[in-house]
């Protein structure tokens, strides 16, 4: 069977850098029986990743890091997918977050120096911790509930937040909070062993379980000044590529799906027949409808990836662009695993097959920001914008 990424691989240092990912998919697709049956994310696996330092790919080289680009990004992080999305969508996270911060220099320089540092030297893993029970997702413009006080030179937080993918397992907790003293919110660092720090066991959804995306909760947690890393200026955001993992994710859940039911298709021969279902029509028509969906998402998600490497000046008009990637890769990513459903027909709802949980995992695709109504609004405001 061809491989699906092979177009996509351009040089030796992509080949270096994807055997990385080919490694901790195969370790991560080892675990998911016990990580999707107990919505835990496996310290094996995570073992792994550190093993192959990829959470310090995506710093800059002058901190040791190998400045990955979101063309590279991407192509990796769809390759850990396909060994486990939860996996992907978990570090991915991480990932881009380091990117995001190199990137646009939203700290001060010895705040992010010290972070990177660490992440360099032991692979710490980060992630931010934005989403609330009340407030839903933070990019529907909810103010976090989340508080920081400011009293005797330092700052209190008390709150609660959702969706920490990796809680348990995090060295580090970028924590927004509603901070009083200036009415604004804004962003602190928060080492996971802090006093009044806590996560608390509440995962338990239909798809991506092994995220172990529990509640983190912080009960009177004092933290320096210097904690305080970001203060949100008000102002619209810049459009932010790394958030293309999130469609890589899910185009890698689909590339699984699409191989394992070629692999059902052609060994599976029922007595009614004297050939494979490989072979009957309705069966190819479906492997075919599969293939032409995967290679239209992956030539916009990867065309757009190269635009943003190659022409950052176009950066900053590019949000309905990626935008509509997301919408685009992960609607088509869900329509490739329904269709190797109907190929692997009643079988594939049983639990001995991947079938079912790669349509419980894709399906959270649709509900990861930006959301199909969102996206749908802006393409129709630029649209009309540009006709005015």
């Amino acid at each position: 069977m061809g491989d699906v990424f092979q177009p996509w691989i351009k040089n030796v240092r992509h080949e270096r850098l994807f055997e990385k990912a080919v490694r901790i998919a195969e370790e991560a697709r080892s675990h998911v029986t016990e990580t999707d049956r107990d919505a835990v994310f496996s310290h094996h696996t995570l073992n792994v990743i550190k093993q192959e330092e990829y959470p310090s790919l995506t710093l800059p080289t002058t901190f040791g890091g190998e400045d990955l680009s979101l063309y590279e990004l991407l192509l990796l992080q769809e390759k850990i997918a396909e060994g486990d999305g939860a996996v992907a969508l978990s570090i991915g996270w991480h990932m881009g977050i380091m990117m995001e911060l190199a990137d646009e220099q939203l700290w001060k320089r010895d705040q992010f120096e010290k972070l990177a540092k660490e992440v360099v030297r032991n692979q710490k893993v980060v992630n931010r911790a934005a989403t609330e029970p009340a407030t839903g997702s933070p990019t529907r413009g909810g103010v976090p509930e989340t508080t920081a006080v400011r009293a005797d030179g330092q700052y209190v937080l008390n709150g609660r937040k959702s969706f920490t993918s990796m809680a348990e397992h995090l060295n580090y907790y970028i924590v927004s909070a509603y901070i009083k003293d200036i009415d604004k919110v804004g962003w602190f660092i928060i080492d996971r062993h802090q006093p009044g720090v806590s996560v608390e066991k509440t995962w338990d959804t239909l798809g991506m379980r092994g995220t172990e995306s529990d509640d983190l909760v912080m009960t009177d947690v004092e933290l320096g000044l210097e904690d305080l890393v970001e203060v949100n200026s008000g102002e619209k955001s810049t459009p932010k590529g790394w958030l293309l993992h999130i469609p890589a994710c899910y185009l890698g859940i689909a590339v699984a799906a699409r191989n394992d039911a070629i692999d059902f298709a052609r060994n599976f021969q029922p007595n009614s027949l004297d050939k494979p279902i490989s072979e009957v029509a309705h069966i190819q028509d479906k492997i075919g409808e599969m293939e032409w969906k995967l290679l239209q998402a992956h030539s916009f998600m990867y065309t757009t990836a190269r635009k943003w490497d190659e022409e950052p000046e176009k950066r900053k008009h590019m949000n309905p662009e990626l935008a509509a990637v997301k919408m685009a890769v992960t609607n088509t990513a869900a329509e490739v695993v329904d269709l190797s459903l109907r190929i692997a027909g009643g079988r594939g709802l049983s639990k001995k097959y991947p079938f079912e949980k790669y349509y419980r995992d894709v399906r959270a695709g649709l509900h990861n920001p930006p959301m199909d109504d969102a996206v749908v609004t802006m393409l129709a405001k630029r649209a009309i914008a540009e006709k005015e």
